[in-house]
């Protein structure tokens, strides 16, 4: 588990075929201070486990369905990725509880610069939008953020914004996303299980639902 507070941003060095995927290597030295051999590892948001290691860097497998709905597809050597170590059962949970799990990815629609942080504008398919809520937390490309605006139920496109400060701008590479840049989402596990009960509930189980022949 990992809390989406970015510990390094680390970059790739290399990138091998391995069967269907990828084998990716990353330089990042505070990651790998204490790292050993299975450890889970962050890399913009997506869960790695460490299968070799040495002073400054890690290498990790990627398999074919995480390239497929993360931005790791098409990774190659000199792209800078946000790095965190699973989080200690005795740590702070200093962002909110994140899985490295990604739901897929969104498309950067339209960056405002502010006086002293960013508005990101992030489009979402439909089916994640309601896992979405305005307040809410949400972790893009790793990093835990608390959605400031959500498109409405009924928009013809969904999207939502987060707001960055001038630390996340520097210490992510959340800082450097132009408008056509994707990026990895992992929503809210809570409104996931939420959602999943719901689909199971018996309609009468549900407030506000309409039983069969009867009233509110």
């Amino acid at each position: 588990m990992f809390t989406g507070i970015v510990e390094e941003i680390g970059t790739v060095t290399e990138v091998t075929p391995s069967g269907d995927g990828v084998r990716v290597t990353v330089r990042a030295p505070r990651a790998v201070s204490d790292a050993a051999h299975g450890d889970s590892i962050s890399v913009s948001g997506v869960c790695l486990t460490v299968v070799a290691q040495d002073e400054i860097s890690f290498t990790a497998d990627v398999m074919r369905q995480t390239l497929e709905m993360s931005t790791l597809v098409g990774v190659a050597a000199g792209r800078p990725v946000n790095i965190e170590r699973a989080t200690a059962a005795h740590g702070r949970l200093g962002g909110h509880i994140v899985q490295g799990h990604i739901d897929g990815t969104g498309e950067v629609l339209e960056v405002r610069p502010g006086a002293q942080w960013r508005v990101i504008r992030i489009g979402l398919s439909a089916s994640l939008a309601p896992l979405v809520v305005d307040k809410g937390s949400i972790a893009v490309d790793g990093v835990s953020l608390t959605v400031s605006a959500a498109s409405a139920p009924d928009a013809a496109e969904h999207w939502f914004e987060v707001s960055l400060i001038p630390e996340t701008l520097e210490a992510t590479t959340l800082g450097a996303r132009v408008v056509g840049d994707a990026v990895n989402l992992e929503t809210d596990i809570l409104a996931r299980h939420v959602q999943r009960l719901i689909a199971f509930a018996p309609a009468e189980s549900i407030p506000g639902t309409l039983k069969e022949g009867g009233s509110r």
